[in-house]
């Protein structure tokens, strides 16, 4: 089934939202793009599949710090991104603003983070979003609900990705990995689930979010076996962010 992009008056309504910025990302992202590729060994494999029009829901694992400005930075198309509201204070919380992405209040179901990634989707811009939720193995072993809710919303295509090397074996989830360390960014085929309109029960969203774990570890299983690059295993220390 092909996508399908709702209008901004259904429900959750987001005609009332302002647009979201991206301009000040573009030169950014080149920026950093060129740094990342100087200093790490750095491979982004089957970039033909990412979707280059329309919108899609990139779907990443989550193993360290640098997954974010990684994919960011790395991904053929402008990224809005979900984050956590405490990076979002001062200078650096104006500028993550300024450049597209999206604070969420973890302590609370966010509505207005929520209503912001529904209306990316919705405008065919690209939202990634860590279906683990949080920083770990990267094996997507245990998938939370979001991802199934905002597909089930707007029908936008699934974008698997695999993330290897971004920390190492025994690393730290709050580190970078030293220089000239390998890196793989490994696209997956997207893929659609039916969009329901509302209500959509908790059940119904669960089940989704079920179903896209599935392709999702498959993915990452290849991946790693197509590149003979490892995931790192669970982290020494939990996530401080979960």
């Amino acid at each position: 089934m092909t996508a399908e992009v709702t209008g901004h008056r259904e429900l959750p309504r987001t005609d009332d939202l302002p647009p979201l910025p991206y301009r000040l990302g573009l030169p950014m992202r080149a920026l950093v793009r060129t740094y990342l590729f100087r200093h790490y060994d750095l491979t982004v494999h089957n970039e033909d599949l990412f979707p280059r029009t329309g919108p899609a829901l990139v779907a990443p694992n989550h193993l360290g710090l640098l997954d974010g400005p990684l994919l960011g930075a790395v991904a053929p198309r402008m990224l809005h991104q979900l984050g956590k509201i405490e990076a979002f204070h001062g200078l650096q919380g104006k500028f993550l603003t300024r450049v597209g992405q999206i604070p969420v209040d973890r302590s609370t179901y966010d509505v207005l983070a929520i209503r912001r990634a529904i209306q990316a989707l919705r405008d065919g811009r690209v939202l990634s979003i860590y279906p683990e939720g949080t920083r770990g193995a990267g094996d997507f072993a245990r998938i939370r609900t979001g991802v199934g809710y905002l597909a089930l919303v707007t029908g936008a295509p699934i974008v698997p990705v695999a993330l290897i090397g971004t920390r190492l074996p025994g690393g730290r989830v709050e580190a970078y990995p030293p220089k000239g360390s390998r890196i793989d960014v490994v696209y997956g085929e997207p893929f659609t689930v039916d969009r329901v309109p509302f209500p959509r029960r908790h059940s119904e969203v669960r089940k989704t979010a079920d179903q896209i774990g599935e392709v999702l570890r498959a993915h990452v299983r290849a991946a790693v076996e197509a590149t003979g690059h490892p995931l790192p295993g669970a982290p020494d220390e939990k996530d401080p962010d979960e």
